[in-house]
């Protein structure tokens, strides 16, 4: 065979499969190569407006945390308040209770007094009698012993 024709052939071939490559198979593959760069492009410019909504959220949150945080304080401060109040009013009813209290255990105490007194009387009487029974060893009339009994009672 001759090496021209080989040649020849070998370049014709060449040219008919460049041409077929570009007619057939070039425009599909950069059809897919723009696609898959638009796509990119479009996932970048998401992913800066992902940032661009996360930095905004970011300030939105540190406002609300600060307004929050006013807020808390101002709640603190006046529940600070209303328990103060709410301690005092307790303190002046705890004095108040306590001043009742202690009026009443006075008037008791003094109640009780007297009911001891009485009781003591009534049992020096007892003996009195008991004791001038035995020094006179004679009956006393129960007129006279009641009437000895009242005058030592309003004595004592």
């Amino acid at each position: 065979m001759n090496l021209n024709a080989t040649l020849f052939f070998q370049m014709i071939v060449f040219f008919v499969l460049g041409w077929f490559t570009m007619k057939f198979i070039w425009p599909p593959l950069t059809k897919a190569i723009d696609d898959r760069r638009q796509k990119i492009a479009d996932g970048l410019a998401a992913a800066e407006k992902g940032k661009a909504d996360l930095a905004q959220a970011q300030a939105r949150i540190s406002l609300i945390e600060a307004s929050a945080k006013t807020e808390n304080h101002s709640r603190l401060a006046e529940a600070e308040k209303q328990a103060a109040l709410l301690i005092d009013q307790a303190r002046r009813e705890g004095e108040a209770e306590k001043a009742r209290i202690v009026a009443q255990a006075q008037q008791d105490a003094a109640q009780e007094g007297q009911r001891v007194r009485e009781a003591l009387r009534a049992d020096v009487a007892v003996l009195a009698v008991k004791g001038a029974e035995q020094i006179l060893r004679r009956e006393v009339d129960v007129k006279a012993h009641a009437e000895l009994l009242d005058q030592l009672k309003t004595q004592l």
